[in-house]
């Protein structure tokens, strides 16, 4: 081969790399801002256990270098670095960890707190699901991030099938007054702008606070009294007789009088991934049970 020709060939082969090049990786994430990688995540720090079931879910939990505490699903999500929760987030034990991201929770985790990862260039992935096709979207986004796309869309096309299978099966039932109770001390409840809130309304069922000005509101004895549900609501284990015990005086709730309390497992209820689909079957039973009450 002449010079000239294997001057032609390398120049070709520069050329081609160029072009082949991977492009940024770009992802909107649920406050708006757009979230530009270099290249897919490699070193992953989770600060919300929903986002650590997530990333698994979107076949990324080998990317994981950190969890937030109650990271304990699936089971290898139990053996990583624990770094904070919604109280506190150790900054220097996360950097140790040379994160390349870091996903973060919008309601649990403080953005101050954040703040000096950020300003060191570390990109955050903020999540705040408020609706049950949101968790799909979230897993697919997290497997862009993390190049592994391909496993997050079989995740979130599975999640979405199961989850139209639900409404379609209870589209329109009858509606049934829910008071879904997430804290009880003090008495804390969820509106529908809350993935709860759309998990009752998906079973055919009225949240008696859904129109709350705020995510979480505090209500009082007084008003649950007024707004008389059909349905007590709670999370927690599936023997936990707790919420009985609380409510079992107040003839007066329609909920009490026929014993329609809804205990569903706390980390179905509480997480927005696809153990959520588990949740809102439980909510759609305890409803349908409801309606038959009555």
């Amino acid at each position: 081969m002449s010079t000239t020709v294997s001057a032609k060939v390398l120049l070709a082969l520069v050329l081609l790399s160029g072009t082949t090049r991977a492009a940024p990786l770009r992802v909107v994430d649920d406050t708006g801002r757009t979230l530009v990688l270099p290249a897919p995540a490699r070193r992953i720090v989770s600060l919300a256990p929903h986002l650590t079931e997530q990333l698994f879910a979107a076949g990324a939990g080998e990317r994981l270098v950190g969890v937030a505490r109650f990271s304990d699903y699936p089971a290898a999500a139990r053996q990583l670095p624990v770094v904070g929760d919604y109280a506190g987030l150790d900054v220097e034990a996360v950097l140790q960890l040379k994160p390349d991201l870091v996903l973060a929770w919008s309601t649990g985790n403080q953005a101050a707190l954040l703040g000096p990862l950020q300003r060191m260039g570390i990109p955050v992935f903020w999540s705040q699901p408020e609706r049950l096709d949101d968790v799909a979207g979230s897993i697919q986004r997290l497997g862009v991030l993390a190049d592994s796309a391909a496993v997050a869309e079989r995740a979130a096309a599975d999640y979405r099938r199961q989850l139209a299978q639900l409404r379609a099966r209870y589209a329109g039932a009858a509606p049934v007054r829910v008071f879904a109770q997430i804290w009880d001390q003090p008495l804390t409840t969820v509106s529908n702008a809350h993935v709860i809130g759309d998990m009752v309304r998906l079973c055919g069922g009225v949240n008696v606070f859904g129109s709350a000005p705020v995510l979480t509101p505090l209500v009082s004895v007084e008003s649950v009294l007024r707004a008389d549900p059909q349905v007590l609501l709670a999370p927690g284990a599936a023997a936990d007789a707790s919420l009985w015990r609380q409510w079992r005086g107040w003839s007066q709730i329609s909920a009490v009088r026929q014993r329609q309390m809804c205990v569903v497992e706390a980390d179905w209820l509480s997480r927005f991934t696809p153990r959520t689909l588990l949740a809102a079957d439980r909510v759609c039973a305890c409803l349908q049970r409801a309606r038959s009450a009555h």
